[in-house]
């Protein structure tokens, strides 16, 4: 890299995924909204951003290099696409999931500029990760559980591990609406990606348990992915059906998680939870597995609530609970938001971000 380059304003590609309802999606829309700030430029490299509303892509530069996937295609598009970076080649390659790199690590090695990987989540028990150590510089992982599983999994990379959790954005206080603050039916829900690992299955289960002891109640999950058939035909098939709504392919959960007086996330894994940071900056008391990540944002009985996991009975207990005593549930929100609004904000892992690039790049 030339010393011009270095004292010009760099550039960061992000290589993400599909563009889907999940905190790493979010991350990458606050990364590429908020480095311009901190003096970087930034373009998106994505196959999918169908998702992203039109004011939001406005506001962005992203490129989708569609039929990546599709073997007959990939040398060809890979070629393209390496001539339209290769004019103006980024400065640094960030690359926002896992399933990214492949396409992350040959554009570094073709346009040879270094890269930064975040993992915003666990390992599968047999999956592989080749990380290239010419060019992959660090890895950011969401959360200390995340980088302990990944550093015993892959120990040779343990130097490049760096902990920068996700950050959320606090809503004026103005504009909140407190937990069962209004003459209405209370709502408990869920949000994200439904996906088996986040054990929605769980959530519905309890619902009946609920329903036997509290009324009136009503239950929101809203979000999209290969699970929704299963948990609808759940749902069906415990008798929950008029009790309980579903909000598919909204990709802002902001509507949903207001409308929510207690937020659960029943997942059986989880690095983090971004989503649920955002439930918790709102002032919803959180109701969640103590699993992974988690750990290191609820404080049991102060800023949530913890229940272990897969473990129907336990969550309905702590969902009436909550139900049963608004006053606390409203004090757990409050908590809850002050915690993430002071420890967990975008500024931080924008900063903490922008550190690891300069440190990168040397500059």
């Amino acid at each position: 890299m030339s010393d011009k380059q270095l004292t010009e304003q760099p550039e960061v590609l992000l290589v993400a995924g599909r563009f889907e309802v999940r905190g790493s999606t979010m991350q990458v829309i606050n990364l590429a909204r908020h480095l311009p700030q901190a003096g970087f430029r930034v373009r998106i490299l994505c196959p999918d951003a169908s998702l992203l509303p039109a004011s939001r892509r406005a506001e962005l530069d992203v490129t989708e290099v569609a039929y990546l996937g599709v073997p007959v295609l990939n040398w060809v598009v890979k070629r393209l696409l390496w001539h339209e970076l290769a004019e103006e080649p980024p400065d640094l390659v960030h690359v926002q999931q896992r399933s990214a790199l492949p396409l992350g690590q040959w554009l570094a090695r073709s346009l040879r500029r270094p890269l930064v990987l975040s993992i915003h989540d666990y390992l599968g028990p047999k999956e592989q990760l080749d990380i290239d150590p010419a060019w992959v510089k660090r890895v950011i992982a969401v959360s200390e559980s995340v980088r302990a599983e990944l550093v015993e999994r892959i120990p040779a990379i343990a130097e490049l591990v760096t902990v920068i959790h996700s950050g959320v954005d606090a809503p004026p206080e103005e504009t909140l609406r407190q937990p069962f603050s209004h003459a209405r039916t209370p709502v408990v829900g869920t949000a994200g990606p439904l996906e088996a690992a986040k054990g929605l299955h769980f959530f519905l289960r309890a619902i009946p348990r609920v329903l036997a002891a509290h009324r009136p109640v009503e239950f929101l999950v809203a979000g999209a992915g290969p699970e929704e058939y299963n948990l609808r035909r759940l749902a069906d098939d415990l008798g929950v059906t008029e009790f309980l709504t579903f909000v598919p392919n909204v990709f802002d959960l902001s509507t949903s998680l207001t409308a929510m007086d207690v937020y659960c996330l029943p997942s059986l894994k989880q690095g983090l939870g971004t989503i649920m940071l955002e439930a918790m900056v709102r002032a919803k008391p959180v109701i969640a597995s103590r699993v992974g990540g988690v750990y290191g944002v609820i404080r049991d009985g102060e800023t949530g609530l913890l229940v272990p996991p897969s473990d129907s009975e336990a969550l309905a207990e702590r969902i009436v609970e909550l139900l049963r005593d608004p006053e606390r549930a409203r004090a757990i929100g409050r908590a809850a938001r002050e915690r993430v609004a002071a420890e967990y904000p975008v500024s931080r892992m924008v900063e903490q971000t922008v550190r690891i690039y300069r440190e990168v790049l040397g500059v």
